[in-house]
């Protein structure tokens, strides 16, 4: 089945890895995950209080909240967008949960749960300018995020217990993006650089948070097969993310590198379907954890369905594609799913329409 020309699906594309990169803010949920993999030795437990047992759990983590979101960048991700402006708008949703348990010497038990849920709304205005750099064709972005969490903990050390939940919302932090895209025939490359700058919503004493509250920087690329007489498609974005030093905190979280990756076939012109998924992976210690804890590195592996379809409206091309993840293994983070509709509007095209 053959497709339209390239520039069919090049609206659809943009949204697939526009940049709204620090999503990862599901930083949320996550303040009390580690503790539930990293067993603290007896004679620290049992000289902590249930109360500032939770404090720990909450700090403890900071490392396994990532800047990068995984599976933010799916199908098409190193598809060069149309020259002019374009608002990509990606609704996000997940939702998890971490526990453990682990019996003591003396009998007692430590039970650790956390929950978490995040609702964000990722607007991303783009610009791709009608020029080439490098041979490349550029593209830049800025994300914003308005977004709710809410996250609760809890902690038994019988006979004692306490328990701690806390919403929030208002705007995370902001994303830059700067993208070049080349292709030759099927085969596209896509090289990224982008940040966050820590303005969101963030407080050091709280369960959830919208910001990370400490800049980062993520660089790397993706490539892209798309075979138009085919209709097959595969992706894969892969980076690396270096964090600097959170200072409410004096936290430092260490290097992550992440792949994304995404396969469709289209079965119209119009309408694909395809699996989405992630691999993600702390490479360094943090800085700045209670020693008892480890080294506190994070890890993730997913994967999921996704569904796709690109249409006219009065003559301008929208698309749009709903992909869900499940996590099939976390480790010093939440474990669940969530959920990505994607929507791109593209400015220009609806300027020359009016």
């Amino acid at each position: 089945m053959a497709l339209r020309s390239h520039q069919g699906y090049e609206a659809m594309a943009l949204c697939a890895r526009v940049g709204w990169v620090g999503a990862s803010r599901m930083n949320t949920v996550a303040r009390a995950r580690a503790s539930a993999s990293c067993t603290a030795p007896l004679s620290v437990v049992a000289a902590l209080t249930v109360s500032t047992l939770v404090t720990v759990a909450a700090r403890a983590d900071e490392g396994g909240v990532s800047f990068w979101l995984p599976g933010q960048y799916g199908s098409f991700a190193a598809i060069a967008p149309t020259p002019g402006f374009s608002l990509p708008m990606v609704s996000y949703f997940t939702s998890g949960s971490v526990g453990g348990n682990h019996a003591l010497d003396l009998g007692r038990t430590l039970d650790f749960g956390v929950d978490g849920n995040f609702l964000g709304e990722f607007v991303a205005p783009s610009y791709a300018p009608d020029t080439t750099i490098f041979g490349g064709r550029p593209n830049f972005s800025l994300t914003f995020l308005p977004a709710a969490s809410s996250a609760s903990a809890s902690v038994r050390l019988a006979p004692l217990s306490a328990s701690k939940s806390q919403g929030v919302g208002g705007f995370g932090d902001l994303y830059p993006t700067a993208q070049l895209f080349w292709n030759s025939g099927v085969n596209n490359w896509m090289a990224y650089v982008t940040g966050d700058i820590p303005v969101g919503s963030y407080n050091a004493d709280r369960l959830t948070n919208l910001g990370i509250g400490h800049g980062a920087v993520d660089f790397g690329g993706a490539y892209t097969f798309l075979n138009p007489n085919t209709g097959w498609e595969f992706s894969a974005t892969a980076g690396l993310t270096f964090n600097f030093e959170n200072p409410s905190t004096d936290y430092t979280n260490g290097i992550d590198a992440h792949l994304d990756w995404g396969a469709a076939k289209f079965l119209t012109q119009q309408l694909f379907v395809g699996a989405v998924g992630y691999v993600y992976q702390q490479l360094t210690p943090d800085r700045g954890q209670p020693a008892a804890l480890g080294s506190v590195e994070s890890a993730t592996v997913g994967v999921g369905p996704q569904i796709g379809y690109n249409f006219d409206a009065h003559g301008v091309p929208i698309y749009a594609n709903l992909r869900g993840y499940f996590d099939l293994y976390a480790e010093n983070r939440l474990r669940g799913a969530s959920v990505f509709l994607t929507l791109n509007f593209p400015l220009s095209a609806l300027a020359k329409a009016k």
